[in-house]
């Protein structure tokens, strides 16, 4: 018979440190971390500046490796994984979603959203179809052959998400997804993580500052001083 916990948590954060190390100083950004994530959850991660969330989002999305403990994700040790590994594991495990959206300026919607795929053997066909695919899920069909800078920063920003769910990611991972929209397109990019958690069961871990994004969120746990609390910082 099947264990349904270790089916169920899909993130295992295990008696996590990460030192970092500037000039003579060592900081000490997370201090023996837990942290466990079922399958389909949408996360908040709050706190204040400098506290560690996103060091903590990139310790588990492959972005960064800990300095003590384990990362696993879907049973895999990624802690354990050589670069080129980690590469390949990060390519089809792991959707980004950035604050400023990063998008390629010299591309359009359509071409930004395929990025992720080249690394795969798709053929060129079939890079577009998904590519299409995942900007119909995020409503910019009609935007597809525009320009980031034809589209707004709304439209940008689901631009960025329809290339973080194009390779169907098991985590979607959003450092600050709305951080540089007005409260309307803000709202707009919530409802869209939403329905992609609820209605497609995508996990999601949001890094946020905004108490209205986290609200949101299936749950949220507050990082200070490298470690993880339900309640918020004083």
């Amino acid at each position: 018979m099947t264990n349904n916990n270790s089916v169920d948590t899909l993130v295992k954060v295990r008696g996590v440190d990460k030192v970092f190390k500037r000039g003579s100083e060592t900081v000490h950004v997370l201090g023996g971390l837990d942290l466990e994530i079922p399958s389909g959850e949408f996360l908040a991660l709050m706190g204040p500046s400098g506290s560690g969330k996103s060091t903590l989002l990139n310790l588990i999305g492959g972005l960064d490796r800990p300095s003590e403990g384990t990362v696993e994700i879907g049973g895999n040790r990624i802690d354990k994984l050589s670069n080129r590994k980690l590469a390949g594991w990060r390519a089809r495990h792991v959707g980004l979603v950035f604050q400023f959206y990063n998008l390629m300026p010299v591309l359009s919607a359509q071409k930004n959203v395929e990025l992720p795929l080249l690394l795969t053997k798709l053929s060129k066909a079939e890079r577009k179809r998904r590519a299409a695919i995942a900007l119909d899920v995020v409503g910019l069909s009609h935007r597809s052959g525009h320009y980031p800078r034809q589209l707004s920063g709304g439209e940008q920003q689901r631009t960025g998400i329809a290339r973080a769910i194009v390779t169907d990611p098991t985590l979607l991972l959003c450092d600050e997804p709305t951080g540089d929209l007005d409260r309307k397109s803000g709202d707009e990019i919530l409802d869209l993580l939403q329905a992609l958690n609820k209605e497609q069961g995508k996990t999601i871990i949001m890094v946020t500052h905004d108490i209205h994004a986290a609200a949101r969120a299936t749950r949220t746990l507050h990082l200070n001083k490298g470690q993880l609390s339900t309640e918020p910082v004083d």
